[in-house]
């Protein structure tokens, strides 16, 4: 099984969750998270006065799936979360050893 965690930008958020439920996947946990990468944050400007804003709100998508499903999530969140600018995150997937539905006890891919 393969944990696939995804930071993208806020914005891009509806269409990734509506490209995830059109491949077969609504099951995702979102977090709203704050950082920045090596941009180091972005100048604004606001009333002709310029500021420095360090660290950039971004949205954190995870994704438990088994690991033949993993490349058409990776793919799926790549293509549609994808604008082209600085700041448009990035994908890291990672391994599971295992999972376990705390309701019922089941265990490995039939708990997901």
């Amino acid at each position: 099984m393969k944990h696939i965690i995804a930071i993208i930008r806020p914005e891009k958020l509806d269409d990734v969750r509506n490209a995830l439920e059109r491949v077969g996947y609504s099951g995702l946990m979102i977090s709203e998270i704050q950082g920045h990468g090596k941009q180091k944050g972005i100048v604004q400007q606001w009333r002709g006065e310029k500021y420095k804003v360090d660290l950039i709100s971004k949205v954190k998508l995870e994704i438990v799936v088994k690991d033949n499903e993993a490349e058409t999530i990776k793919k799926t969140i790549l293509e549609t979360a994808r604008t082209g600018e600085v700041g448009d995150g990035k994908i890291f997937i990672t391994n599971i050893d295992e999972v376990v539905r705390i309701r019922t006890g089941e265990t490995g891919e039939i708990a997901l």
